[in-house]
């Protein structure tokens, strides 16, 4: 993944859509639309380098990787809602928009339970 061509293709889908709105504004969001399938697609396809380097020190810091699966879902959460929300927010949508987010807020918090609970186990047992 080149960071100059992410840049370029979300420039290009800005003046396509700027120069489509005024005309034909559903196909103006259907641009933008697959222009961030497009960006989001390519930051996908170069993960498996980080998810590597994130095993390796898991590994090497001794971490649960139940511990590590759940941050990086939880890390996958946040992105794709962000997503989704933005792209409600381009078809004036902001109400949906809102309820997204919220979604995944307490997916989340959800997801977070487990390694809360550990962390308030663990101190606890610190405590005399």
């Amino acid at each position: 993944m080149h960071i100059l061509q992410l840049v370029g293709i979300g420039l290009t889908a800005t003046v396509i859509i700027a120069v489509l709105r005024p005309q034909a504004p559903q196909f103006a969001m259907i641009v933008g639309i697959l222009a961030g399938v497009i960006m989001l697609t390519m930051v996908v396809h170069n993960m498996g380098k980080v998810l590597s380097t994130l095993n390796d020190l898991a590994n090497a810091a001794n971490v649960d990787h139940g511990v590590l699966t759940t941050v990086l879902k939880i890390i996958g959460i946040a992105y794709i809602v962000e997503f989704a929300a933005q792209i409600a927010r381009d078809a004036k949508e902001g109400a949906l928009a809102g309820k997204i987010e919220l979604a995944g807020k307490v997916g989340i918090v959800i997801l977070a339970i487990p390694i809360i609970t550990d962390v308030v186990e663990s101190l606890v047992h610190l405590l005399p």
